[in-house]
């Protein structure tokens, strides 16, 4: 007797068009097939040099396979099978230079090009590794004559080349520059700010504003939470302002001063996620209350001195200044 469930199948096979089992077989393919897509492209410019990159939509940049070789003046051999290293880095004399930080992009990157054409590349950081490999065994003497011409070039590279670098140029050339920026802005942003205004609950501990106290030569109320203005300011100069750049903005956007009374209806704490933004926020408090016990009694100018050594950048115009008790700035 037939099976009901196989003679139901072959009818609703019949009963499909054939675009339609085509769309389905295609269909099923690309998600056996799937391969990460690039999202930009472009050639590489370094001297007389041309080196196909492209970013992923996943933010990896990569050189493709041809363009290692291309840079290190090799000629081009077609993809390795006969090694567990790519063949521009695979000479067994070059064993003891590579690192476990080589290794960690010497696999291979399958992808789609923006002409959806399946291509085969590598990391870009791993361009100034392998001039490194090549560097470190000329200086071991252990290089065979053609491969003194690969380092001599990896010489050249590198001085044109450091692993920053070769992540600004890739984007330059495939024009990611232009939002590269934003989306790293909105990456930092997605971690540390909520969606949803959490309840509130105490973040700042009484010692941080005791210590401040303390420092600036000021009496303290344990138990009183009111904060003057320039406590508020200075609270935001010492903590947010050193959350990661965007957080602090994100946070007054979504946070603004109520134009009747003046004040913020939430505090900004209530506006970070709790997976990344409080354990930022308890760290970066923690910080600055140590610095502020070790400073001795009414010396706020010797707090300045430990808080930008701490967090090096440029704080003129953060604080007042201490000598002459003027007050700080509006920002």
């Amino acid at each position: 007797m037939a099976d009901p469930q196989s003679a139901g199948g072959k009818a609703r096979a019949i009963s499909l068009s054939t675009e339609r089992r085509a769309e389905i077989a295609r269909k099923a393919a690309e998600t056996r097939w799937a391969s990460p897509k690039a999202a930009y492209e472009g050639d590489l410019a370094i001297g007389d040099l041309s080196l196909p990159s492209a970013v992923l939509q996943d933010g990896r940049r990569v050189l493709i396979s041809r363009a290692f070789l291309t840079a290190l003046g090799r000629p081009w051999k077609g993809t390795y099978q006969k090694s567990d290293r790519p063949n521009f880095v695979d000479a067994r004399n070059l064993d003891s230079f590579i690192t476990e930080e080589v290794r960690d992009f010497l696999e291979p990157i399958e992808f789609r090009n923006l002409r959806g054409q399946k291509v085969q590349g590598f990391r870009a950081e791993l361009l100034p590794l392998v001039c490194d490999v090549y560097l470190r065994a000329k200086d071991a003497d252990v290089l065979t004559d053609g491969q003194k011409a690969v380092a001599r070039q990896a010489e050249i590279l590198t001085r044109s080349l450091s692993k920053i670098g070769i992540l600004s140029l890739v984007d330059e050339a495939t024009g990611y520059q232009s939002v590269r920026a934003r989306d790293e802005l909105q990456r930092i942003l997605a971690a540390y700010i909520s969606e949803e205004l959490l309840p509130w609950a105490k973040r700042f501990p009484d010692s941080f504003y005791e210590q401040i106290h303390r420092v600036w030569g000021w009496a303290y109320a344990p138990g009183n939470n009111k904060r003057t203005a320039y406590i508020g300011k200075l609270t935001n100069w010492l903590i947010y302002e050193q959350l990661p750049p965007g957080v602090i903005e994100e946070l007054r956007r979504k946070n603004p001063r109520n134009v009747a009374t003046g004040r913020r209806n939430s505090t900004h704490h209530q506006h970070l996620s709790e997976e990344i933004g409080h354990p930022s926020l308890e760290k970066q408090i923690t910080s600055v209350t140590t610095l502020l016990r070790a400073t001795p009694t009414g010396k706020p100018g010797f707090f300045k001195q430990l808080f930008t050594a701490a967090f090096p950048q440029d704080q003129g115009e953060l604080f007042p200044d201490f000598d002459t008790g003027e007050k700080p700035r509006k920002t």
